[in-house]
Protein backbone atom coordinates (compact mmCIF):
# COMPACT_ATOMS: atom_id res chain seq x y z
CA UNK A 1 0.00 0.00 0.00
CA UNK A 2 1.76 3.54 -0.76
CA UNK A 3 2.37 6.03 1.61
CA UNK A 4 -0.51 8.15 0.03
CA UNK A 5 -3.07 5.88 1.52
CA UNK A 6 -2.62 5.86 5.17
CA UNK A 7 -3.97 8.89 5.02
CA UNK A 8 -7.73 9.64 4.53
CA UNK A 9 -8.46 9.75 0.92
CA UNK A 10 -9.25 13.75 -0.41
CA UNK A 11 -12.44 12.67 -0.87
CA UNK A 12 -13.05 11.72 2.75
CA UNK A 13 -11.69 14.74 3.80
CA UNK A 14 -14.01 16.72 2.03
CA UNK A 15 -16.79 14.96 2.52
CA UNK A 16 -15.81 15.85 6.50
CA UNK A 17 -15.33 19.16 5.82
CA UNK A 18 -18.93 19.57 3.97
CA UNK A 19 -20.54 17.83 7.27
CA UNK A 20 -18.49 19.81 9.08
CA UNK A 21 -19.86 23.37 7.69
CA UNK A 22 -23.83 21.93 7.88
CA UNK A 23 -22.78 21.14 11.15
CA UNK A 24 -21.84 24.87 12.31
CA UNK A 25 -24.77 26.54 10.35
CA UNK A 26 -26.97 24.05 12.05
CA UNK A 27 -25.65 24.98 15.23
CA UNK A 28 -25.60 28.42 14.62
CA UNK A 29 -29.21 28.44 13.46
CA UNK A 30 -29.92 26.62 16.75
CA UNK A 31 -27.88 29.42 18.78
CA UNK A 32 -30.49 32.12 17.49
CA UNK A 33 -33.90 30.36 17.85
CA UNK A 34 -32.38 29.63 21.83
CA UNK A 35 -31.90 33.21 22.37
CA UNK A 36 -34.18 34.34 25.14
CA UNK A 37 -34.46 37.39 27.53
CA UNK A 38 -32.66 36.94 30.50
CA UNK A 39 -35.05 38.23 33.28
CA UNK A 40 -33.11 40.41 36.42
CA UNK A 41 -31.69 38.25 38.88
CA UNK A 42 -27.96 38.15 40.70
CA UNK A 43 -25.82 36.53 37.82
CA UNK A 44 -23.49 33.63 39.33
CA UNK A 45 -21.27 30.84 37.97
CA UNK A 46 -19.17 30.19 40.80
CA UNK A 47 -19.26 30.17 44.47
CA UNK A 48 -17.04 29.89 47.65
CA UNK A 49 -17.59 26.79 49.30
CA UNK A 50 -16.28 24.90 52.12
CA UNK A 51 -15.32 21.71 49.97
CA UNK A 52 -14.64 19.19 53.08
CA UNK A 53 -18.49 19.14 53.50
CA UNK A 54 -19.66 18.39 50.26
CA UNK A 55 -20.85 15.20 49.34
CA UNK A 56 -19.52 14.46 46.16
CA UNK A 57 -21.68 11.22 45.74
CA UNK A 58 -24.62 12.57 46.21
CA UNK A 59 -23.47 16.02 43.96
CA UNK A 60 -25.56 19.00 43.80
CA UNK A 61 -29.17 17.90 44.46
CA UNK A 62 -27.89 16.22 47.64
CA UNK A 63 -29.57 13.00 48.81
CA UNK A 64 -33.00 14.37 49.15
CA UNK A 65 -33.27 15.08 45.14
CA UNK A 66 -32.34 12.00 44.09
CA UNK A 67 -34.90 10.24 41.74
CA UNK A 68 -37.66 8.17 42.92
CA UNK A 69 -37.29 5.07 40.86
CA UNK A 70 -40.69 2.89 42.22
CA UNK A 71 -42.73 4.32 39.23
CA UNK A 72 -41.35 5.62 35.66
CA UNK A 73 -43.58 7.30 33.09
CA UNK A 74 -42.38 7.97 29.83
CA UNK A 75 -43.57 11.90 28.83
CA UNK A 76 -42.01 11.89 25.79
CA UNK A 77 -38.42 11.80 23.61
CA UNK A 78 -36.30 14.71 23.43
CA UNK A 79 -35.14 15.48 20.11
CA UNK A 80 -31.92 18.26 21.01
CA UNK A 81 -28.35 16.60 21.02
CA UNK A 82 -26.35 13.48 19.49
CA UNK A 83 -27.78 11.31 22.09
CA UNK A 84 -30.87 9.30 22.54
CA UNK A 85 -33.19 11.25 25.65
CA UNK A 86 -36.14 10.34 26.91
CA UNK A 87 -38.52 13.23 29.15
CA UNK A 88 -39.70 11.05 32.28
CA UNK A 89 -41.18 11.40 35.65
CA UNK A 90 -40.30 9.55 38.58
CA UNK A 91 -42.56 8.11 41.75
CA UNK A 92 -42.58 11.53 43.05
CA UNK A 93 -43.50 13.53 40.72
CA UNK A 94 -40.24 14.89 39.35
CA UNK A 95 -39.14 15.42 35.88
CA UNK A 96 -36.08 14.25 34.53
CA UNK A 97 -34.20 13.93 31.38
CA UNK A 98 -32.92 10.37 30.56
CA UNK A 99 -29.50 10.49 28.92
CA UNK A 100 -28.72 7.04 27.48
CA UNK A 101 -25.20 6.03 25.70
CA UNK A 102 -21.64 6.73 25.98
CA UNK A 103 -21.55 10.25 27.58
CA UNK A 104 -23.61 9.27 30.94
CA UNK A 105 -21.19 8.40 33.33
CA UNK A 106 -18.68 10.92 32.41
CA UNK A 107 -20.98 13.56 32.14
CA UNK A 108 -22.22 12.46 35.78
CA UNK A 109 -18.73 12.43 37.19
CA UNK A 110 -17.71 16.07 35.41
CA UNK A 111 -21.10 17.62 37.17
CA UNK A 112 -19.68 16.13 40.28
CA UNK A 113 -16.26 17.59 40.04
CA UNK A 114 -17.11 21.19 38.76
CA UNK A 115 -19.46 21.16 42.21
CA UNK A 116 -16.73 20.24 44.63
CA UNK A 117 -15.47 23.54 42.89
CA UNK A 118 -18.04 25.55 43.59
CA UNK A 119 -18.97 25.79 40.31
CA UNK A 120 -23.34 25.86 39.75
CA UNK A 121 -24.35 23.01 37.17
CA UNK A 122 -26.90 20.42 36.63
CA UNK A 123 -28.49 18.17 39.22
CA UNK A 124 -27.86 14.54 37.98
CA UNK A 125 -27.99 11.50 38.88
CA UNK A 126 -26.54 7.63 37.61
CA UNK A 127 -29.07 5.11 37.96
CA UNK A 128 -27.22 1.51 36.63
CA UNK A 129 -30.56 -0.05 35.44
CA UNK A 130 -33.81 1.92 34.37
CA UNK A 131 -36.75 0.63 32.68
CA UNK A 132 -38.75 3.03 30.61
CA UNK A 133 -42.25 1.89 29.86
CA UNK A 134 -42.83 1.34 26.31
CA UNK A 135 -39.06 1.92 25.34
CA UNK A 136 -37.27 -0.73 27.16
CA UNK A 137 -34.61 -1.46 30.13
CA UNK A 138 -31.46 0.43 29.66
CA UNK A 139 -28.28 0.29 31.60
CA UNK A 140 -26.09 3.70 32.82
CA UNK A 141 -28.36 6.38 32.61
CA UNK A 142 -27.83 9.76 33.64
CA UNK A 143 -31.09 11.54 34.88
CA UNK A 144 -30.88 14.94 35.16
CA UNK A 145 -33.86 17.35 36.86
CA UNK A 146 -36.05 19.78 35.34
CA UNK A 147 -36.94 21.13 39.08
CA UNK A 148 -40.59 23.50 38.36
CA UNK A 149 -39.29 26.36 39.67
CA UNK A 150 -36.37 26.55 37.93
CA UNK A 151 -36.49 28.45 34.36
CA UNK A 152 -33.99 27.28 31.37
CA UNK A 153 -33.62 30.90 30.33
CA UNK A 154 -31.78 29.76 27.14
CA UNK A 155 -28.12 29.69 26.05
CA UNK A 156 -24.39 32.00 26.95
CA UNK A 157 -21.68 32.63 24.91
CA UNK A 158 -17.87 31.88 26.47
CA UNK A 159 -16.54 35.12 24.76
CA UNK A 160 -19.49 37.40 25.91
CA UNK A 161 -21.27 37.34 29.37
CA UNK A 162 -21.35 38.85 32.50
CA UNK A 163 -17.90 36.90 33.96
CA UNK A 164 -15.36 38.26 31.31
CA UNK A 165 -11.89 38.55 32.63
CA UNK A 166 -12.63 37.20 36.15
CA UNK A 167 -10.94 33.82 37.20
CA UNK A 168 -14.31 31.96 37.63
CA UNK A 169 -14.80 32.05 34.06
CA UNK A 170 -11.21 31.44 33.34
CA UNK A 171 -10.81 28.61 36.05
CA UNK A 172 -14.11 26.89 33.85
CA UNK A 173 -12.44 27.48 30.62
CA UNK A 174 -8.97 25.65 31.95
CA UNK A 175 -11.33 22.57 33.49
CA UNK A 176 -12.82 21.83 29.98
CA UNK A 177 -8.89 20.79 29.20
CA UNK A 178 -8.52 19.89 32.28
CA UNK A 179 -11.97 17.06 31.60
CA UNK A 180 -10.97 16.87 27.94
CA UNK A 181 -13.63 18.24 26.43
CA UNK A 182 -13.83 18.37 23.14
CA UNK A 183 -17.03 19.75 22.71
CA UNK A 184 -16.82 23.05 24.25
CA UNK A 185 -19.85 25.21 22.55
CA UNK A 186 -22.27 27.97 23.33
CA UNK A 187 -25.14 25.89 22.62
CA UNK A 188 -23.63 23.79 25.56
CA UNK A 189 -24.14 26.13 27.90
CA UNK A 190 -27.54 27.66 30.02
CA UNK A 191 -28.94 30.12 32.32
CA UNK A 192 -30.64 28.66 34.93
CA UNK A 193 -33.19 31.23 36.48
CA UNK A 194 -34.02 30.68 40.08
CA UNK A 195 -34.48 32.03 43.18
CA UNK A 196 -33.52 35.10 41.87
CA UNK A 197 -30.34 34.02 40.62
CA UNK A 198 -29.36 33.50 37.24
CA UNK A 199 -26.73 30.74 37.03
CA UNK A 200 -24.21 30.37 33.87
CA UNK A 201 -23.90 26.70 33.74
CA UNK A 202 -22.10 23.83 31.52
CA UNK A 203 -25.09 21.84 30.42
CA UNK A 204 -23.66 19.15 28.20
CA UNK A 205 -20.43 17.74 30.18
CA UNK A 206 -20.92 14.18 28.00
CA UNK A 207 -17.83 14.61 26.11
CA UNK A 208 -15.15 14.60 28.62
CA UNK A 209 -12.86 12.04 30.38
CA UNK A 210 -11.18 10.54 27.37
CA UNK A 211 -8.93 12.26 25.15
CA UNK A 212 -9.18 15.16 22.62
CA UNK A 213 -8.48 14.70 18.90
CA UNK A 214 -4.84 14.05 17.19
CA UNK A 215 -3.82 17.36 15.75
CA UNK A 216 -5.70 21.07 15.17
CA UNK A 217 -6.16 20.44 11.61
CA UNK A 218 -9.60 21.82 10.34
CA UNK A 219 -12.28 18.73 10.49
CA UNK A 220 -9.15 16.21 11.06
CA UNK A 221 -9.26 17.14 14.93
CA UNK A 222 -12.14 14.84 15.29
CA UNK A 223 -9.87 11.72 14.43
CA UNK A 224 -9.16 10.28 17.81
CA UNK A 225 -11.19 11.59 20.39
CA UNK A 226 -12.67 9.76 23.07
CA UNK A 227 -15.50 9.54 26.02
CA UNK A 228 -15.09 7.96 29.27
CA UNK A 229 -11.77 5.95 28.68
CA UNK A 230 -9.93 6.09 31.88
CA UNK A 231 -6.58 4.61 29.98
CA UNK A 232 -6.84 7.40 27.34
CA UNK A 233 -7.96 10.30 30.45
CA UNK A 234 -4.71 9.46 32.72
CA UNK A 235 -2.49 9.77 29.07
CA UNK A 236 -3.90 12.97 28.36
CA UNK A 237 -1.76 16.22 29.39
CA UNK A 238 -3.04 19.16 30.59
CA UNK A 239 -0.43 22.17 30.96
CA UNK A 240 1.65 22.37 27.87
CA UNK A 241 4.25 25.10 29.14
CA UNK A 242 4.53 28.19 30.75
CA UNK A 243 5.95 31.20 28.57
CA UNK A 244 6.11 34.52 29.93
CA UNK A 245 3.82 34.44 33.25
CA UNK A 246 1.39 32.90 30.52
CA UNK A 247 0.26 28.93 31.01
CA UNK A 248 -0.45 27.07 27.92
CA UNK A 249 -2.38 24.04 28.28
CA UNK A 250 -2.64 21.35 25.90
CA UNK A 251 -5.53 21.52 24.25
CA UNK A 252 -6.47 20.13 20.26
CA UNK A 253 -9.57 20.69 18.49
CA UNK A 254 -11.82 23.59 17.58
CA UNK A 255 -12.90 27.06 19.39
CA UNK A 256 -8.66 27.29 20.21
CA UNK A 257 -8.93 30.71 21.22
CA UNK A 258 -11.08 30.14 23.34
CA UNK A 259 -7.79 28.27 25.69
CA UNK A 260 -5.30 30.85 25.11
CA UNK A 261 -4.08 33.46 27.75
CA UNK A 262 -4.34 32.00 31.08
CA UNK A 263 -2.09 33.97 33.84
CA UNK A 264 0.01 32.51 35.98
CA UNK A 265 -2.59 34.27 39.09
CA UNK A 266 -5.47 32.19 37.00
CA UNK A 267 -3.71 28.75 37.01
CA UNK A 268 -3.73 29.25 40.57
CA UNK A 269 -6.63 30.14 42.11
CA UNK A 270 -7.86 27.09 40.26
CA UNK A 271 -5.08 25.09 41.66
CA UNK A 272 -6.59 26.71 45.17
CA UNK A 273 -10.07 25.05 44.62
CA UNK A 274 -8.87 21.74 43.31
CA UNK A 275 -7.02 21.13 46.24
CA UNK A 276 -9.11 22.22 48.10
CA UNK A 277 -10.74 18.16 47.13
CA UNK A 278 -9.79 15.15 49.02
CA UNK A 279 -9.23 11.70 47.34
CA UNK A 280 -11.55 10.14 48.35
CA UNK A 281 -14.08 12.87 47.65
CA UNK A 282 -12.46 12.49 43.62
CA UNK A 283 -12.99 9.31 43.95
CA UNK A 284 -16.99 9.57 44.77
CA UNK A 285 -17.17 11.75 41.94
CA UNK A 286 -16.27 8.20 40.05
CA UNK A 287 -18.42 6.20 42.19
CA UNK A 288 -21.48 8.65 41.66
CA UNK A 289 -21.05 7.70 37.84
CA UNK A 290 -21.04 3.83 38.47
CA UNK A 291 -17.83 3.04 37.02
CA UNK A 292 -16.16 -0.38 38.10
CA UNK A 293 -13.49 -0.13 41.46
CA UNK A 294 -10.59 -0.49 38.56
CA UNK A 295 -11.72 2.49 36.79
CA UNK A 296 -12.36 4.53 40.44
CA UNK A 297 -8.54 4.02 41.06
CA UNK A 298 -7.52 5.17 37.21
CA UNK A 299 -9.69 8.57 36.93
CA UNK A 300 -8.56 9.44 40.81
CA UNK A 301 -5.38 8.57 40.19
CA UNK A 302 -5.28 10.62 37.04
CA UNK A 303 -7.12 13.69 38.25
CA UNK A 304 -4.51 13.74 40.79
CA UNK A 305 -1.91 13.71 38.34
CA UNK A 306 -3.36 16.77 36.66
CA UNK A 307 -3.43 19.18 39.77
CA UNK A 308 -0.16 17.97 40.43
CA UNK A 309 0.66 18.91 36.81
CA UNK A 310 -0.50 22.32 37.65
CA UNK A 311 0.82 22.82 40.90
CA UNK A 312 4.52 21.73 39.23
CA UNK A 313 4.01 24.57 36.65
CA UNK A 314 2.68 26.90 38.46
CA UNK A 315 5.90 26.86 40.84
CA UNK A 316 8.23 27.05 38.00
CA UNK A 317 10.58 29.48 37.76
CA UNK A 318 9.10 30.62 34.42
CA UNK A 319 6.17 31.20 36.09
CA UNK A 320 7.83 33.51 38.72
CA UNK A 321 9.10 35.77 35.69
Amino acid sequence: MSRLMSYPSRAAVYLLILVSLVSVGHAQKKSKQSAKVVPPGRAVMWEPVKASTLNMFDGPGGSEMKPDLSSIKFIKEEKKGHNKKFRISDGSGRTWIAKLGREAQPETAATRLLYGLGYKTEITYLVPTLTIPGKGTFKNVRLEARPDHVKRVGEWKWTSNPFVGTKELQGLKMMMVFLTNWDVLDLQNEILHTDGENQYIVSDLGSTFGKLGNNNLPVIYRFGRKVGNPRAYARTKFVKEVERGQVKLAYKGKNRKLFKSFSVADARWLLEQLNHLSDDQIRDAFRAANYSPADIEAYTNAVRRKIDELERAVGSSLALK
